[in-house]
């Protein structure tokens, strides 16, 4: 057990190195975002109260061409062919101002991002693109996003809370750069608004989408316990957009916050939910590397139908149906390591996850289950399937014999 034991201590121990009260001069951050629909972009303005507070961003645009019309106080750079921009903001109140298209037309076909002449959907992470930044020590960013809409645009929903009229507070503890990142919609729009434990939860759609707000509202306060008992979180909010065709036929996360498509069903016939899929990654907040991708989306597709079994939505026979679906779909399956998991992998991830959880409760006379595995997984800033293997075998007290099989290596 020594080896899971000294997860929460070491934790502990790095809260207890990072200062919290310990922040210098607060600076402002001040974010102004105007959509321009006749032309498909936003307009997107930077401004430091002391530009000296941060020496050097070095921006990731990509290469895709969607960002331009860069103006900047201070000094500013295109590398690598406009791959990334460099921005030295100098001294003073400073800003950094250029355009970045919105809509995101993905192979398939459909959108990810998508701006018409009366609403628009996308992620705050492509209004401003991330950055490595050089910051001065002992400056605490204070970050805050404002938007001014078209005429006849009602309102603006994102993932952060409220703080006025179309106005919010960026804030992220991990990010010494707070950009906007998340879900964000705004125009016509329709909305369901409900307090679910500690979290204000907000449903919306552009009007007219086809989207069945209180549906979701409803499936997801039917969940929310028992989710919040395996992911002991409580984000102060949590936003969820839905839009009909052409946007992606599928379910998107971000930071507190998540996509679903209008046509999705909250519960597929095969016994999952898109829905609570997406919910168990915006509270897990689990992330992966060296191929294992199985581990994020079979934990977030395993508690998307555990959920749902354990508030009462799932009979003993349904579920052993669910469990026969997987196994049919996964039966080709020989490895679980890739970088990016498709549905029969994910499918064969989750049947592995119940045979470890009933190891795990066996072995440990029902002291712990796969539950503590995750609880584990979410203080780590990412996990591969070595140290998954490490943490389960912790609480068994042994090697496992679930996890001791080709599909791992």
């Amino acid at each position: 057990m020594k080896a899971f034991r000294t997860l929460l201590p070491l934790a502990l121990a790095a809260a207890l190195c990072t200062p919290a009260g310990a922040a210098g001069k607060k600076v402002d951050l001040d974010y102004l975002v105007r959509f321009l629909p006749e032309s498909d972009q936003a307009e997107v303005s930077l401004t430091l109260e002391r530009g000296d507070a941060l020496r050097r961003l070095r921006f990731n645009l990509g290469d895709k061409g969607y960002y331009s019309d860069f103006q900047a106080d201070g000094e500013w750079s295109l590398e690598e062919e406009g791959r990334y921009g460099t921005w030295l903001p100098g001294e003073g109140k400073r800003t950094l101002r250029y355009r970045v298209r919105v809509s995101h037309l993905r192979e398939s076909g459909s959108y990810d991002a998508r701006m018409t002449d009366k609403w628009a959907l996308m992620r705050g992470d492509d209004l401003v693109p991330s950055a490595q930044v050089d910051e001065v020590p002992g400056i605490e960013l204070v970050a805050r996003l404002q938007f001014e809409l078209p005429k006849g645009w009602k309102s603006v929903e994102t993932g952060w809370p409220r703080i006025g009229k179309n106005r919010f507070r960026i804030d992220n503890p991990t990010r010494v750069f707070d950009r906007p990142t998340g879900w964000i919609l705004a125009g016509e729009l329709g909305t369901r608004r409900a307090r679910l434990g500690e979290t204000d939860v907000t449903v919306a759609a552009p009007v007219g989408e086809g989207v069945r707000r209180m549906d979701i509202l409803t499936l997801l306060t039917f969940v929310w316990p028992e989710a919040q008992a395996v992911f002991p979180r409580d984000p102060a909010k949590l936003l969820v957009v839905a839009a009909g065709d052409p946007m992606w036929r599928g379910g998107l996360s971000g930071p507190n916050s998540l996509f679903m498509h209008a046509a999705r069903p909250l519960v597929s016939e095969n016994g999952t939910s898109s829905l609570v899929h997406e919910l168990v990654h915006v509270f897990s907040g689990i992330r992966d590397t060296d191929r294992s991708d199985w581990i994020t989306e079979g934990l977030a597709e395993y508690y998307a139908i555990e959920l749902l079994r354990r508030a009462g939505g799932m009979t003993e026979g349904r579920y052993q149906q669910v469990r026969k679906s997987l196994a049919k779909w996964s039966r080709k399956v020989t490895s679980l390591r890739t970088e990016r998991s498709t549905g029969p992998v994910t499918a064969r991830a989750v049947l592995l996850l119940q045979e470890l959880d009933r190891e795990i409760r066996q072995r440990s006379d029902k002291r712990y289950s796969l539950d503590d595995v995750a609880r584990a997984l979410m203080r780590l800033d990412k996990v591969s399937t070595k140290d998954f293997v490490t943490l389960s075998e912790s609480l068994i007290g042994g090697p496992s014999k679930v996890l001791n099989t080709p599909l791992l290596r």
